[in-house]
């Protein structure tokens, strides 16, 4: 769910139909009809005023940022459902990328180390798993050593490992407001699309960092990369159905061109038979709803 400031808001998300920004108060709420149709958990992802927004991501750092409230806000209404946070900087940035950009030159270590510190921030806010998806080198082993020193041992890391450089995310960035920030592109640290053996070094090297899951991002376009990290480390291992895996069902199926709810499930049912334990998608409550009412 995407989070931002204010109360009783509710904006539409026109290139994701059926999502929407909203405020806190009606973020919980979502979490309660969320509990309540058995969705173990939610992502959570903010749009923040450009105002806040700088180089360095430096508004990550606030503990009273608006998805460590939401955070505080969810837990103490609905705390049997997880909340997942992703501790990348792209929400914070002034230029859309996921860490800190020096000379036209995103800067590894000192990214990790605002990523880390900003894991810590998110775990003592209530999170339950830190899902890092800025694709830094190095982050995951870092983050479980901090999250341990802090006394979070019990804090999960759910690890981006195989994050690739996709056309898939562009309605995402339109719903946390970065999609008109972005200088170049991203391919110097997401995953080439036509690597995959790259993708098994990289959930290979996270694995030994500490990561407890394994996550897939996007999903249908790469369900072979599923089937492998789940065959090669016998993992928990999720998949990401993104933004634009998401609009192009709804938008087809709002055309007619196919039938809209039989194609989401069947794409759910692909990411299950590729070997993932768990999906996140924007389709949660819609499937939930079906499958609640025994279909």
């Amino acid at each position: 769910i995407f989070v931002v400031e204010g109360k009783g808001v509710r904006e539409p998300i026109a290139a994701m139909p059926g999502v929407f920004r909203l405020s806190i108060d009606l973020a919980v709420k979502e979490a309660e009809r969320a509990a309540k149709l058995g969705i173990p958990a939610l992502a959570t992802f903010p749009n923040v005023d450009i105002s806040l927004r700088d180089q360095t991501g430096s508004h990550i750092l606030d503990p009273d940022n608006v998805i460590n409230r939401a955070t505080r806000a969810i837990k103490d209404a609905v705390p049997q459902i997880g909340i997942i946070t992703d501790a990348a900087l792209d929400p914070f940035t002034s230029h859309g990328h996921d860490g800190i950009l020096r000379d036209g030159i995103i800067v590894n270590d000192e990214t990790v180390e605002q990523v880390t510190a900003a894991a810590v921030i998110q775990a003592a806010a209530g999170a339950d798993i830190i899902a890092p998806s800025d694709m830094m080198d190095g982050r995951i082993g870092a983050i479980r050593d901090a999250l341990d020193a802090n006394g979070f041992q019990d804090v999960a890391i759910m690890s981006y490992a195989t994050k690739f450089a996709s056309a898939f995310y562009g309605p995402y960035r339109e719903a946390v407001g970065t999609a008109g920030l972005l200088k170049g592109d991203k391919k110097t640290y997401y995953i080439d699309h036509a690597n995959s053996d790259e993708a098994v070094r990289e959930a290979e090297q996270d694995i030994a960092e500490g990561a407890d899951m394994l996550m897939v991002k996007p999903g249908l376009p790469y369900l072979d990369i599923i089937r492998r990290l789940k065959d090669e480390f016998r993992m928990p291992t999720f998949a990401y159905q993104v933004s634009g895996e998401y609009s192009m069902i709804k938008a087809a199926g709002a055309n007619g061109w196919i039938d809209g709810e039989k194609a989401m499930l069947e794409s759910l049912l692909a990411f299950k038979r590729a070997g993932c334990d768990g999906i996140l998608t924007y389709f949660a409550p819609e499937v939930a709803e079906l499958l609640k009412g025994g279909r």
